[in-house]
């Protein structure tokens, strides 16, 4: 059985999924950062998710033009910004070609998006406090023939992502690579909780 983790240069889930015997690949346009190239395909996750090879995806599509955090640059000063509004339905089209993909489970993973862009209702949201990280940041999944992502490790008092100073939100080049990455313990409860799916 196959998995593709697409959209993942991290190779976060790739890589927890491999630890548990099932032969999945990380696919992204750029190279991959977790160190095991031999399980990356560096190319178009939408042409690999079409390809008939897979009977599992996890995707995590960009949500930079899609996300409702970004919304606020949809109408700067009252004023649509076309430009804007065009990448955003770019991203859309993106997004809805790896919902739909014709493999028999999936999961697209995202945060929440702004109401404009039309895009279906996720079916559940997760934060990093319920697998063990102490952080707040609501991650929605839209889910296909896959059970719910069940906590592993809750923890009390989460705290913001956006608290200044700590390693999820400091600046730079690598802000946005690094705020994409996958949390590892989500990473290993859907590896630990959807690889047996694909033996059904």
């Amino acid at each position: 059985m196959k998995v593709l983790v697409a959209c993942e240069e991290s190779q976060a889930v790739c890589i927890e999924f491999r630890k548990l015997g099932v032969e999945a690949y990380s696919c992204d346009i750029l190279p991959c950062s977790g160190g095991r190239s031999e399980w990356h395909i560096q190319g178009d996750a939408v042409r690999e998710a079409y390809s008939g090879k897979y009977d599992m995806m996890i995707a995590h599509p960009p949500c930079t033009y899609l996300s409702n955090a970004g919304a606020r640059f949809l109408y700067p000063k009252g004023v649509l910004n076309n430009d804007r509004l065009a990448k955003g339905m770019e991203a859309k089209q993106f997004f809805m070609k790896l919902l739909n993909a014709p493999i028999k489970r999936i999961a697209v993973e995202n945060p929440i998006q702004s109401k404009v862009f039309g895009i279906p209702k996720y079916h559940q949201t997760i934060e990093p406090y319920y697998f063990g990280h102490p952080f707040k940041k609501k991650t929605c999944l839209w889910l296909k023939n896959l059970p719910f992502l069940e906590p592993t490790n809750l923890l009390d008092k989460p705290e913001s992502t956006k608290i200044a100073g700590n390693w999820f939100n400091k600046g730079g080049k690598e802000r946005q690579k690094n705020r994409s990455k996958t949390f590892l313990g989500i990473a290993k409860a859907m590896a630990e909780q959807w690889g047996g799916q694909c033996e059904n």
